[in-house]
């Protein structure tokens, strides 16, 4: 049997076997919690973790970002070897064999992959942040560096592989004066003329002025001292706790306490009252563009982005804040996120198509005995073994695969795959709308 892992200068159809790297932020769920993270970086690394299980273990990166980078194993590498000195980077295998990528790819995007593949296990919020646009990110990055480390935009999407909750969007206009009415002590840190504000906006007013009331309360509460924020969610606490004994706290309420609890006095806290609370089921999607507010709460999932790391964070965090910079970047459309379900690709293929060019995520679960295809696309894949143990063919060559495998596709293979247990496998490549327009 081939193994699929020798080296190919010319590119092809061959897969490369890839060692990942994690992050260990401490919003992550220990290894001791049951880390989704921790699980598929030990199977993939190879490593025993025994005596780090205590960490946290957030976040398990693909791709080529510096931040976080991932290695080619070349043949003759076994599993469970670690990374030794005879790995390369997949950015620098990628430079030395560009048409890998497919010509649509270099075109776009030069010699590097466009979309950052990865894991997220959740135990608590990660902080209220957004993502700057194309524009921002290379003032940022002119700016400060140290902070903003790359030049590029970061859309997203969270793909829930257990029940996943995050904060996403403002509320419409509608539920923030209930919100208004309902919690005083919002009022009485953005001001009662703020408020007014937004208590006095109709329906039909133009969509610019309602914007424009909305960055100016949500600018004030973000930027209310230190002192004043915490004696207002100290106030909020005792108030929560007296109606607890007499009603049934909103679903909202309930998360405001327990994000009280990770974040003692921290604005972020108040601030959730005026965003989505989502709940994703297990193959429930979200995406979220350029500027949009939103913080991770809870939960395991995949996640897809472009290749950048840059994050303005307000909230909800020990990390340095830029609150300014946040709270005029913000786009400020209100209203409940769309939840994508995918749509089926075949019969055990489920694809979820962003509106961004550099990425897309299918989400194979394959049953017993069966078997599927992905088709030849003119652009780089990225294959995530989450569960059970299988076959995947290219061309001549075959490779068995298990769970914690991660592969690297190059442009224009087909790929079958075939399994004797139960195999899940998620897929990141390039937006397949990307390749029709280039059709055009």
């Amino acid at each position: 049997m081939e193994t699929g892992l020798e080296k190919n200068h010319h590119g092809g159809g061959r897969l490369k076997r890839l060692r990942c790297s994690v992050q260990n932020y401490d919003w992550g769920k220990k290894g001791t919690e049951g880390s989704e993270v921790a699980r598929l970086y030990e199977l993939n690394s190879g490593s025993d973790l025994e005596l780090e299980k205590k960490k946290p273990f957030a976040e398990f990166w693909m791709g080529t970002h510096g931040s976080g980078p991932s290695f080619v194993v070349e043949s003759g590498v076994e599993n469970g070897d670690s990374i030794g000195s005879g790995s390369m980077g997949l950015k620098e295998w990628i430079l030395k064999n560009p048409n890998v990528l497919g010509d649509g790819v270099l075109d776009k995007w030069g010699c590097d992959l466009p979309f950052l593949f990865k894991v997220l296990s959740v135990a608590k919020a990660l902080s209220i942040q957004a993502h700057p646009d194309k524009e921002l990110a290379k003032v940022l990055h002119k700016l400060q560096p140290n902070r903003y480390k790359d030049d590029n935009h970061k859309p997203e999407m969270a793909l829930a592989i257990t029940e996943f909750e995050a904060l996403c969007g403002f509320i419409s206009i509608g539920e923030l004066k209930g919100v208004l009415r309902d919690v005083p002590e919002i009022v009485e840190l953005v001001g009662s003329a703020e408020a007014n504000q937004v208590l006095q906006i109709h329906e039909q007013d133009h969509e610019e002025k309602v914007k424009s009331v909305l960055r100016s309360a949500f600018t004030q509460l973000m930027s209310a001292s230190q002192e004043i924020t915490a004696e207002a969610i100290s106030k909020l606490k005792s108030r929560l706790y007296m109606e607890s004994k007499i009603r049934q706290l909103t679903g909202k309420e309930q998360l405001v306490l327990q994000l009280e609890k990770q974040y003692p006095a921290d604005i972020g806290v108040i601030s959730a009252f005026f965003l989505n609370y989502v709940k994703l089921n297990s193959g429930e999607a979200l995406y979220l563009g350029a500027n949009e507010p939103h913080a991770y709460l809870y939960g395991d999932c995949i996640e897809c982005m472009a290749t950048s790391d840059n994050v303005v964070r307000a909230g909800l965090t020990p990390k340095l804040r830029d609150i300014q910079t946040l709270c005029s970047m913000l786009t400020y459309k209100q209203g409940f996120p769309e939840i994508l379900k995918g749509f089926p690709l075949s019969p055990y293929i489920t694809r979820y198509l962003p509106p961004f060019d550099e990425f897309e995520v299918d989400r194979c679960i394959l049953p017993r005995g069966a078997s599927t295809v992905f088709p030849a696309i003119p652009g780089p894949s990225i294959f995530l073994v989450m569960v059970g143990d299988g076959a995947m063919c290219t061309g001549s060559s075959k490779d068995v695969v298990m769970e914690g495998d991660v592969l690297f596709a190059p442009a224009n293979s087909e790929i079958s795959v075939s399994t004797t247990s139960e195999l899940h496998l998620y897929r990141a490549g390039v937006n397949s709308r990307f390749f029709q327009t280039l059709r055009w």
